[in-house]
């Protein structure tokens, strides 16, 4: 029995390829790759670089943001309904002309404040109004006893652009007039404001004012409400709170702006202790405040608020204005 021959090789046989050729092509491969991960991973993080110096590290704020959160705390147990009402429609018809909005805290949403006074619940109330609108820029605090006289001010025009404030804000003033040792800054620039407050001749005046949202804003407002000065018992509560960590907090102080008191929160009443007849409220105002009604047992908020709807119906009459 026969079996085939193998074939023959050829006379020709391929070369041998030269030793560590392969590994020297696999070795070049993945330093390609490296060299190219690196590349990159360089573009990436010089993109991310670029983003965040271009962006200033903000938050992109969703479309319809409100800028402006105006925030009154409702005391229903010492308010009737149809004053309540009246006081949201004033601050509601503002807004929408403004494209601000508005949040109605009541004082019994914060039975954290345990037993001090029912106005501290302004301090949680904010709190609350910034967990609500984390994207809003500032938070207008005003006293629900007052009304908004003067509805075409914008608050940025009027207040809060950083050039504005900067001619606004009242520099080496004493904190707590008429002689404290601290004073305000006389070098502040506008854009480094968060606070903005005005002062009488009894103190600072915590029934109208605006904070600018953030960090500190946030620090600032759990440092006034801080159990140790709930505790002090002083006189007139969070507003005498708010006086002591404005002059002992430099962080604090650092970031306040006092405004002339016309500008943003005039009164009704003739209070001489207060300022007297130079701080009552004239025709185009912002704001009037019916200061001191609520403690005074022969005044009537309700009734000195409807006075004010009156007078501001009347203006909006002579104005040719629709709506607050």
């Amino acid at each position: 029995m026969h079996f085939a021959y193998p074939p023959r090789k050829s006379s020709h046989p391929p070369a041998y390829p030269a030793r560590g050729q392969s590994r020297s092509l696999s070795y070049n491969q993945r330093r390609q790759l490296k060299i190219g991960a690196i590349i990159l991973c360089s573009l990436a993080f010089l993109i991310l670089v670029l983003s965040r110096l271009f962006s200033n590290g903000a938050e992109r704020i969703p479309p319809g943001t409100p800028e402006v959160v105006i925030v009154t705390l409702i005391d229903e147990e010492n308010m009737s309904k149809d004053y309540i009402a009246k006081v949201q429609e004033n601050r509601k018809e503002y807004a929408a002309r403004h494209g601000y909005t508005t949040f109605f805290p009541t004082v019994s949403s914060y039975p954290s404040i345990n037993d001090s006074p029912r106005t501290w619940s302004l301090v949680p109330a904010l709190r609350h109004a910034l967990t609500l609108h984390p994207h809003s820029t500032y938070f207008f605090a005003l006293s629900p006893h007052a009304l908004i006289m003067n509805p075409t001010l914008n608050l940025r025009t009027h207040i809060l652009a950083p050039k504005m404030l900067e001619k606004l804000m009242l520099r080496d003033k004493p904190v707590v007039p008429p002689d404290s040792v601290i004073k305000t800054f006389g070098n502040l620039k506008g854009d480094r404001i968060d606070l903005v407050l005005t002062q009488d001749g009894e103190g600072l005046c915590p029934g109208s004012f605006v904070l600018k949202n953030g960090d500190w804003a946030e620090f600032f407002l759990d440092t006034w409400f801080d159990p140790l000065y709930r505790s002090y018992n002083f006189q007139k509560a969070e507003a005498h709170a708010l006086e002591h960590i404005v002059q002992w907090h430099p962080t604090i102080l650092t970031k306040l702006a006092i405004i002339p008191q016309r500008i943003l929160n005039t009164y009704n009443t003739d209070l001489p202790s207060r300022g007297g007849a130079e701080l009552l409220y004239k025709d185009g105002d912002f704001v009037v405040r019916l200061v001191g009604c609520e403690t005074d047992p022969t005044r009537s908020c309700e009734a000195e608020f409807e006075a004010m709807r009156v007078k501001l119906g009347a203006q909006k009459i002579r104005d040719g204005l629709k709506g607050g």
